[in-house]
């Protein structure tokens, strides 16, 4: 007969060192002190996929109106509050799920991700193939940091001080700016790119490369520790 075995998730330790991480760790731990008994984590999560969702109709609707991209930028607000504040709420009240939350909160924050890129891509103001190649980037330095936190144990948030609500406020801060700008182009190698599509590119640029130097250094430092 099999023996059945037990898989655990590798203990590991969260790494914030954005901008914001110190106040915005205490306006979390604030909030968690605070939210009615049937505020749950699993509806927080919830919360911030609907806000998500809300991201990616309000730049298809920015088609018609630019007004919508306020509506986005909303958007933004509340899925920073359900997808920050999930996991500090069930660190506050000790009913942590390490596996199912690790799984189900990044699950979904990948399908989140998708619909806000993929949204912005199907706005005037983004190109899709732009708005794609930016996503395989994101996508790219998660994928690392999924690793990492395997491997290393260190689950790393940001990135030369840059972390998911850095990343929301420049969001807010470019809606703002297409809002009150007129969508203007250049022409390069027989495309028309936008302005807006040249920020994503240079974006995608520093994603791959801290991909690329993080992959070379974790690597080495393996290599040189015989693990």
């Amino acid at each position: 007969m099999k023996k059945k075995h037990e898989t655990k998730l590798k203990s590991h330790i969260r790494e914030n060192e954005s901008l914001t991480a110190n106040w915005e760790k205490k306006i979390l731990l604030w909030l968690a002190e605070r939210m009615p008994a049937w505020i749950t984590p699993d509806i927080l999560t919830t919360i911030g996929f609907i806000a998500a969702i809300m991201i990616f109709v309000s730049y298809l609707l920015s088609n018609y109106h630019p007004a919508f991209l306020w509506l986005a930028s909303l958007g933004f607000i509340i899925n920073w509050f359900g997808d920050s504040l999930d996991g500090t709420l069930a660190r506050y009240r000790h009913i942590e799920r390490p596996k199912f939350g690790y799984y189900v909160d990044h699950t979904i924050d990948a399908i989140g991700e998708t619909l806000i890129i993929c949204g912005l891509g199907i706005s005037p103001y983004v190109s899709l193939n732009v708005a794609l190649i930016a996503l395989i980037g994101y996508f790219l330095l998660s994928i690392q940091t999924f690793i990492c936190t395997y491997v290393v144990g260190v689950f790393k948030i940001s990135y030369s001080k840059m972390g998911p609500t850095e990343v929301r406020i420049i969001l807010i801060l470019i809606n703002t700016i297409m809002f009150f700008s007129e969508i203007n182009s250049i022409r390069i190698l027989s495309l028309n790119i936008t302005y807006f599509d040249m920020i994503l590119i240079i974006s995608t640029f520093i994603m791959v490369i801290f991909y690329i130097t993080q992959s070379i250094k974790i690597a080495s430092d393996l290599l040189k520790s015989g693990e």
